[in-house]
């Protein structure tokens, strides 16, 4: 049977500033990010099962990457904590705002290859992660690919 690759987008608000940065992304700032999810796998063969010709039921995608992604960092703010930025961290935190603290600089590369791994580690094993697409503005993105991370 064929391979086939279904997709599933999703919407989040999330703010960051990456610290050390020359431009203006150095301030806390937000985007609305759109996340395209794209698995890959052979359609369910089995008559008897209720997923019967589905590589995955989207509904079944839709839980895990709002689980692991779109819960948290929706209206979250993200901060490497390994910069002086973990200051106005705490106090946003004391304060009852929603941080996130990552050891990385909250760029879309490195969120796109930290959902990667969030994702690839909740697919059941006949799916496999195909390409992620993390939308930042309309004319700004970072895609990760399977093929080019083996």
């Amino acid at each position: 049977m064929s391979k086939i690759r279904i997709t599933k987008q999703f919407n989040f608000e999330t703010g960051h500033a990456l610290f050390g940065y020359d431009g203006k992304c150095k301030n806390v700032h937000g985007h609305s990010y759109k996340l395209s999810v794209t698995v890959i796998g052979t359609p369910i063969t089995d008559r008897s099962n209720v997923k019967y010709g589905m590589v995955i039921d989207f509904s079944d995608l839709k839980k895990i990457v709002k689980e692991d992604i779109v819960d948290i960092f929706d209206h979250a703010t993200v901060f490497n904590a390994t910069t002086p930025h973990i200051e106005l961290a705490n106090e946003l935190k004391d304060r009852g705002h929603h941080v996130i603290l990552v050891d990385y600089q909250p760029t879309s590369e490195n969120m796109v290859i930290d959902f990667a791994a969030k994702i690839k580690s909740r697919l059941p094993e006949t799916v496999q992660l195909h390409s992620l697409r993390l939308q930042e503005t309309e004319t700004s993105f970072a895609e990760w690919y399977a093929e080019d991370n083996r």
